[in-house]
C-alpha cells in the first residue's frame, strides 16, 4: 500500500471560533482535515463533541462537506468547545478558550488504535494535551502511530514546557509558526538565526523534518535532509485563522504526490497566503486554481 493512500488522522480539538463577525467553525486539527479533505485526500478526524446545538451544527456541517464523522465522539456532559479570537492590529489573532471543553475528554477505543495503526500521517497537536484525559489519549494513540507530524499550536496559558518535550520527542515531523521557533529554541540554546533554530530542536530531539510558517513572509522548511524556503505572497489579509493549518495540509498533499520539497513549500504558502484573505479556517475554494495547477 502507497502511504498516501493510507489514511491520514486528524487528532484533537474540534470548536467554534468566535469573531468579532459572529461564529466559524475551526480548531487545529478540524481545519487541517477540512483542508486535506478539499485537497483531495480523505483524512480521519479523532475529537469530541458536546451533546448540544453547538455540536450537533458541526456535526451538520462536517456532512455537509463529506468529512468522515466515524470518529467523532460525542460527549453527554461536557459541552462542545469555543473560543474567542480577538484581532489583533498586526492580522493576528489572540485567542481565549473556554476552560473545559468536551474536545479535553477523548477516549481511546480499540477502533482507534486500529485506525492509527493503518494510517500513513498521524497529526497531533500542543493544545489537546493541555487536560489529563486527551492527553493520556493521545500519549497511547502515538504509541500505535506511524509517521507523527506534532503541529505545535502554543497558547498560553494552554501549555507546559514538560509536556511540550514528551509531544516533540514522538514527531517525526514539527510545524510551528516562527514565534514558536524562537521561544521553544530559546529553551535550548542561543541560536541566532532560524536554520540554526530548526537545527537546534531537529537534533536535540531527533526530528526528521521541519516546517516553520512565516506569515507574510512565506515559510522556512528542513525536510528529509533539505532545506528550502518561499518569501511568501502579498496579500490582503482578512484573519490568519487556520492559514498555518491549510499550510500544512497543502505541504502533506503535496509531498504525498512525489514533488520535490521547493514546489511543497511554494504550494503551502500559496494556499496559506489565500486563506488569510478569507473569513475563517474554511473557505470553499477549488484546490487547482487556488494552487495553480490548473
Amino acid at each position: 500500500m502507497k502511504e498516501e493512500s493510507k489514511p491520514v488522522v486528524c487528532f484533537g480539538e474540534i470548536l467554534w471560533d468566535i469573531l468579532p463577525t459572529g461564529a466559524v467553525p475551526g480548531g487545529a486539527p478540524m481545519n487541517v482535515a477540512y483542508h486535506l479533505h478539499t485537497l483531495g485526500l480523505a483524512p480521519q478526524l479523532i475529537t469530541r463533541l458536546g451533546s448540544d446545538e453547538r455540536g450537533d451544527e458541526l456535526v451538520s456541517i462536517l456532512h455537509s462537506l463529506h468529512v468522515d464523522t466515524t470518529h467523532v465522539q460525542v460527549d453527554p456532559a461536557i459541552p462542545t468547545g469555543v473560543v474567542n479570537a480577538i484581532p489583533q492590529a498586526n492580522g493576528d489573532m489572540k485567542y481565549v478558550f473556554a476552560e473545559d471543553a468536551a474536545w479535553d475528554h477523548i477516549t481511546v477505543l480499540p477502533s482507534l488504535v486500529k485506525l492509527v495503526q493503518a494510517s500513513g500521517y498521524f497529526i497531533y497537536g500542543s493544545l489537546v494535551a493541555r487536560h489529563p484525559q486527551s492527553r493520556a489519549a493521545l500519549l497511547e494513540l502515538l504509541e500505535h502511530a506511524n509517521k507523527k507530524i506534532l503541529d505545535i499550536n502554543l497558547r498560553a496559558p494552554h501549555y507546559h514546557k514538560d509536556t511540550l518535550e514528551t509531544l516533540l520527542k514522538s514527531a517525526d515531523i514539527l510545524k510551528m509558526n516562527e514565534e514558536e521557533l524562537e521561544l521553544v529554541s530559546g529553551w535550548y540554546g542561543d541560536a541566532q538565526n532560524m536554520e540554526d533554530q530548526v537545527s537546534l530542536l531537529r537534533d536535540r530531539f531527533g526530528i526528521d523534518s521541519v516546517l516553520v510558517t512565516r506569515g507574510a513572509n512565506g515559510a522556512l522548511v528542513y525536510y528529509n535532509g533539505k532545506w528550502a524556503s518561499h518569501p511568501g505572497f502579498k496579500v490582503q489579509v482578512a484573519d490568519t485563522i487556520g492559514s498555518g493549518d491549510s499550510f500544512l495540509a497543502a505541504f502533506l498533499y503535496s509531498v504525498s504526490k512525489g514533488r520535490p520539497v521547493e514546489q511543497a513549500v511554494e504550494a503551502a504558502c500559496r494556499l496559506g497566503s489565500f486563506v488569510a484573505t478569507q473569513k475563517g479556517a474554511w473557505p470553499s475554494y477549488n484546490a487547482e486554481e487556488v494552487l495553480g495547477e490548473k
